[in-house]
């Protein structure tokens, strides 16, 4: 099968055929909305049994899609990759992340959104391969597809492979893995249930496991501050994917309060536990959400 052909394979998978945007130029499923384009996770419930699922690094890279032609932000916009980078790659989807290593996420994310890509930073880029999106196909089947179409002597060049999967037998265990990670520099870990099928959105069959949870939530206003504060921004107040809303002002540097992220802006904020109503507690900004 040409690479063409594969490539209306796969778009059939998700019953799209070989429409098109008109022009005679063909779309691929990531460059759709966003809950097409990629499997989210959901947060690890405490005390869960470990065991049905494979477990990874948690990357704290840039999420990025690959069509079999084409990289892409989860929200379906082009990745100014050089040609270099992606030029071996299969004619297959993938879904992964694009790293540079524990710690690097401002260089890495600078380098990625750039539109004229600069070369040597790209060097430094890898792209980490965690799921071979495929509705068909339970997890560990994917994974042990994946071994084989980006194994070594595929020639796929460096800068594409799969990012390392284990068990853990229990809670004990995964503890200790994440203790591992967390004190090598890692943010956390993510499970992803052996038996799961592909979907695209959040699934509670992909999981992430972290010391300090972290969410995205929209900014809708600036609440002015009082106090020392007067005359700047005292709090944002962001609303949660469910609509609910709540006031973030905790770790926001003086700089962000003189010149805070705009109405509209998605941020990133940690939190530590929920309310029963599921409003974040003891939520603290942490960072905002580049444009993708």
């Amino acid at each position: 099968m040409n690479h063409h052909a594969l490539r209306r394979s796969f778009l059939c998978q998700f019953g799209l055929g070989s429409a098109s945007l008109g022009l005679g130029l063909s779309y691929s499923p990531w460059a759709l909305a966003e809950p097409f384009g990629a499997m989210l996770a959901t947060a690890w419930p405490a005390q869960a049994d470990p065991a049905p699922f494979w477990v990874s690094e948690k990357l704290d890279g840039v999420r990025a899609l690959w069509d079999g032609q084409a990289l892409r932000f989860r929200s379906g916009r082009p990745i100014a990759a050089p040609a270099w980078f992606t030029a071996a790659w299969p004619a297959q989807a993938l879904d992964g992340e694009l790293w540079m290593g524990r710690r690097t996420f401002d260089r890495l994310s600078a380098a990625v959104r750039r539109t004229s890509p600069n070369d040597d930073e790209w060097r430094s880029v890898r792209y980490m391969v965690f799921d071979l999106p495929d509705r068909t196909a339970q997890f560990t089947e994917r994974l042990m597809r994946m071994g084989t179409v980006l194994g070594e002597g595929k020639g796929h060049g460096a800068w594409v492979q799969a990012i390392r999967q284990f068990r853990a037998v229990d809670t004990a265990e995964l503890k200790q893995q994440l203790a591992e990670v967390v004190a090598a520099g890692g943010e956390g870990l993510v499970l992803h249930r052996a038996d799961a099928l592909w979907q695209p959105g959040r699934s509670d069959a992909l999981r992430k496991l972290k010391p300090v949870q972290d969410e995205e939530a929209q900014v809708v206003a600036h609440v002015p501050g009082k106090g020392r504060l007067q005359g700047r921004l005292g709090a944002l107040l962001v609303e949660l994917p469910d609509g609910q809303r709540f006031a973030l002002g905790s770790g926001l540097t003086d700089a962000e309060r003189e010149k805070p992220p705009p109405v509209g802006a998605w941020v990133s904020y940690r939190y530590r536990d929920r309310t029963p109503s599921g409003l974040p507690r003891f939520a603290t900004f942490w960072r905002v959400r580049l444009a993708e």
